[in-house]
């Protein structure tokens, strides 16, 4: 049996669990809660290892220049796409009427960081520090400085860059060890889940959980089915399958660095360089946030509705605009989420209580942005790679049963 279909029926399995035991389900998420720490502790060293050598490797730094820019300008296309779909979805459904408000929470507006502090905020001043509090853009940027001085040394670098190959090589056989524990963490948390919440909680608010849902798969379906196969040329088909192991962690886990690991399984399946994906892949999990941004689109017209709140077609323009720009401006920053949720609703001028109405489940809405996040996150090594000429189109049209048969080290 796949491993993605063990995880598959640890999901419905653990559904089912959490149903039938409800708060009693909490006993199990300890398991979950050890599973997400062991892919935690890979996440970091796995970054730090695979981006400076994707770097080092890359010989001359204008490469690394257009790698960035052909990844960044990926991350805002597909983002305003994400946002246009969350706001016309939102439009249709109109999932804020017949909210009945009652008693909100009183949130605190937080202090406003201004984009010359967030660009500040992405340089470590002690990178030791900044691997300790897994600060994952500040790794970044140090393992991007790092790697290029790496390849500016020289011949003098390569010993130090041969160690950062053989860290990678270790932090991937690490990560094969914990990948295989996934249905039972999966389990756990899932059951967790259902029985917290559960459907008395869940179908009051089923209108705006059903407007994220389908906003997030027309984004799956047809935004990255459509830059997979007109710009890398690639089955979209083939794609979906080879990103659903990822994606599933990603659903169960809500947190795209647990399911970093998978992802760059996903990546080898698909036929990505490593110099690409170990490149992509760590910006992606930083700044690559279109389910995130997607909700946000759909949450402002949810509060919108919720207040009685007519958006104009200008006040939705301005939408698009602040989602695409926070959703990589405040990546950097603590409390990122809240911090973006509170410039969209500002920047409209919707009241900031919307955002204690979705609280209670945002769990839930988690779960579907999380795994948009991750699609995308896939999407962009395979775009990148296809525009940088190195993509392996043979293992890319290898079906995923075939290469689990030919036990490819991944």
């Amino acid at each position: 049996m796949k491993l993605y279909h063990k995880i598959l029926i640890g999901l419905v399995l653990g559904f089912i669990a959490g149903l039938i035991l409800g708060e009693k389900a909490a006993y199990l998420k300890p398991i979950g809660d050890i599973f997400i720490r062991c892919l935690r502790l890979i996440v970091v060293p796995l970054i730090l290892a695979t981006l400076v050598t994707g770097v080092s490797s890359a010989g001359d730094i204008r490469k690394v220049g257009r790698l960035g820019i052909r990844t960044v300008v990926y991350f805002i296309v597909t983002t305003t796409f994400a946002v246009i779909i969350g706001l016309i979805v939102a439009n249709v459904i109109n999932p804020g009427t017949g909210i009945s408000l009652g008693e909100v929470a009183k949130i605190s507006k937080p202090d406003p960081v201004t984009p010359a502090q967030m660009i500040v905020n992405m340089f470590p001043i002690n990178p030791m520090e900044s691997l300790a509090n897994g600060s994952v853009l500040q790794i970044i940027v140090f393992s991007i400085l790092f790697g290029a001085a790496l390849s500016l040394a020289g011949d003098k670098g390569t010993p130090v860059a041969n160690f950062f190959k053989s860290l990678s090589e270790v932090m991937f056989r690490l990560s094969d060890i914990v990948i295989k524990f996934a249905p039972y963490g999966v389990f756990a948390l899932i059951a967790w889940t259902s029985g917290k919440f559960g459907l008395d909680i869940l179908l009051p608010m089923g209108k705006i959980i059903f407007a994220v849902f389908i906003g997030c798969l027309i984004h799956i379906i047809v935004t990255y089915s459509i830059a997979v196969g007109l710009v890398a040329k690639v089955n979209p088909t083939d794609f979906l399958k080879k990103v659903i192991e990822p994606a599933m962690v990603g659903f169960s886990t809500c947190s795209a660095a647990a399911a970093f690991p998978f992802s760059m399984r996903a990546q080898k399946q698909l036929g990505v360089s490593e110099r690409v994906s170990g490149f992509t892949l760590p910006l992606a999990l930083t700044i690559n946030m279109d389910g995130t941004a997607l909700y946000q689109a759909v949450g402002a017209v949810f509060v919108a509705n919720a207040f009685g709140v007519e958006l104009t077609l200008a006040q939705q323009a301005t939408i698009v605009l602040t989602a695409v720009l926070a959703s990589i401006g405040t990546a950097s920053i603590p409390g990122g989420g809240l911090i973006m949720l509170t410039l969209v609703l500002e920047s409209v001028g919707l009241p900031l209580e919307g955002i204690a109405i979705v609280a209670g489940i945002d769990r839930i809405l988690d779960m579907f942005r999380t795994t948009t996040n991750i699609f995308g996150d896939n999407s962009s090594g395979l775009v990148v790679s296809a525009l940088e000429g190195d993509l392996d189109r043979k293992m890319t049209a290898t079906p995923l049963s075939e290469i689990e048969k030919e036990n490819i080290a991944i």
